[in-house]
């Protein structure tokens, strides 16, 4: 799964005109659309929920990339995946019982990812690389956007790489937070190969342009 993708962050997008956000982020030949969903208590802010991916769907055929920052996101499952999400990645933080949700996550027709926060090691993914089709490194502290890249994260992003390797397994490693034009080109040599943006895309009027901008730095 080595193709790079860009994953434009609806969440930075305008809440009022989703399907029109949708539109443009399809202009831009976007792979993915990344959709946070935040429950208040995982992380201190509150986004959406199924019903309004459900709504955004009819509105697209993009690959709808699902990250919840939710507490026991097995709860949610089923309705992310009846409202016709492709991908959905789950924090190891987040559940007692992560091995069990990203197994249903699977058994559900989607794609399972899992993720980490920049203060939780590496170790705490390998017992689930086998069963992943999706590692997210968190390049800033989830729930808020706009925050700086943290560099230190670019270790965890070699070392999965690595272990990605040495394991011989066949999965994306996302990163996101912080992910620019001149991010982004130090995030593919580590081992990423989808990045999630969003301050840096939406701050410009002309979508296509700035998602050509990360093309460019990826291709350098």
């Amino acid at each position: 799964m080595s193709v790079n993708k860009i994953a434009p962050s609806i969440l930075a997008a305008d809440y009022a005109n989703f399907a029109s956000e949708l539109a443009r982020i399809e202009e831009t030949n976007a792979e993915y659309v990344h959709i946070d969903i935040m429950d208040g208590q995982f992380v201190p802010n509150i986004s959406f929920g199924a019903d309004v991916v459900a709504s955004m769907r009819k509105h697209s055929k993009l690959v709808f990339d699902c990250h919840l920052m939710v507490v026991n996101p097995e709860r949610y499952i089923t309705s992310f995946a009846q409202a016709g999400a492709d991908i959905m990645t789950i924090h190891v933080e987040s559940t007692n019982h992560i091995h069990g949700a990203l197994q249903k996550i699977k058994a559900s027709g989607m794609k399972a990812g899992v993720v980490i926060n920049p203060g939780t090691p590496v170790e705490a993914l390998k017992p689930l690389l086998a069963i992943v089709d999706q590692v997210l490194i968190m390049t800033v502290n989830p729930g808020f956007g706009g925050q700086a890249f943290i560099e230190d994260c670019l270790d965890k992003v070699k070392a999965v790489s690595k272990l990605r390797e040495e394991l011989m397994l066949d999965f994306d490693i996302e990163v996101d937070g912080g992910v620019d034009n001149q991010t982004i080109s130090s995030c593919k040599k580590a081992g990423a190969n989808v990045f999630v943006a969003g301050s840096y895309l939406f701050k410009a009027k002309d979508l296509v342009s700035q998602v050509q901008t990360l093309r460019e730095a990826l291709n350098d």
